[in-house]
């Protein structure tokens, strides 16, 4: 199954209208995002919790790292740039974490609040190569920044 990308963004503003709470939100979002598509194996996020530092936050799928720093693995240079990282072959990623041996591909995207400030990153991992692509990220991207406008 593939994501509908216009019935997941109406369902998630359906379920967090009104909600000013991060992690009600990233939780929400974890989960509904995380049963809209087969390829998607883990679906989390990582939270902004000091400088230069992302803690685990609400997810789907197996255990996640704990801690990520900004200046390692996918996730920490999505936080570092605040640029979205679409990884087909996470093997080939300089510096990449392997939190699930089972990994070959990552998307991951920076979450910011309504004034400009990073929340942390939202992250997507498959068992897949090549799994996502420029509409993925382009399509999330829009969701989440809907979604956290108002945090």
């Amino acid at each position: 199954m593939r994501v509908d990308y216009p019935t997941l963004s109406k369902t998630l503003h359906a379920l967090t209208d009104g909600e000013t709470d991060s992690v009600a939100l990233m939780a929400t979002v974890a989960c509904e995002v995380h049963h809209a598509d087969d390829r998607f194996d883990w679906t989390g996020f990582y939270r902004v919790t000091a400088p230069e530092l992302l803690k685990i936050g609400p997810y789907q799928g197996g255990h996640g790292c704990l801690v990520i720093p900004f200046a390692r693995g996918v996730c920490g240079a999505a936080a570092r740039t605040g640029e979205t990282q679409l990884v087909a072959d996470v093997d080939a990623f300089p510096g990449h974490i392997a939190c699930a041996s089972s990994t070959r591909s990552e998307l991951v995207l920076p979450v910011w609040n309504g004034t400009g400030d990073l929340l942390g990153v939202f992250d997507i991992d498959s068992n897949q190569p090549a799994a996502f692509d420029q509409t993925d990220a382009d399509e999330l991207a829009a969701i989440l920044k809907s979604v956290f406008a108002n945090v």
